[in-house]
């Protein structure tokens, strides 16, 4: 999670402190980021840019699937593939 975000997140769990506990103003911003990144470093997440490559990694790989899910049909007697459709774009079959 990128500082900017924590950041925000500690802004916000400050402006929920009551007024009278808020003189102690930097103190608990601090803690509150320390705590926020201590946390978050412990979960398992990944970066959304690396979440996009991986679903179009899944994408590809599941097209070529299906493209080879038709052809073994093919070659074992089944069902001829469509001419009008490329292999890549065969039904899926879920």
């Amino acid at each position: 999670m990128d500082t900017y975000r924590i950041d925000d997140l500690a802004r916000r769990l400050f402006e929920r402190v009551p007024k009278a506990a808020r003189s102690m103003q930097a103190d608990l911003e601090s803690n509150f980021r320390a705590v926020l990144r201590e946390r978050l470093s412990k979960l398992d997440l990944v970066s959304r840019d690396e979440f996009d490559a991986q679903a179009r990694v899944l994408e590809r790989t599941r097209a070529r699937l299906e493209a080879l899910e038709a052809r073994l049909a093919t070659l074992e007697g089944g069902t001829p593939p469509r001419e009008d459709a490329p292999e890549s774009a065969a039904p899926r079959r879920d």
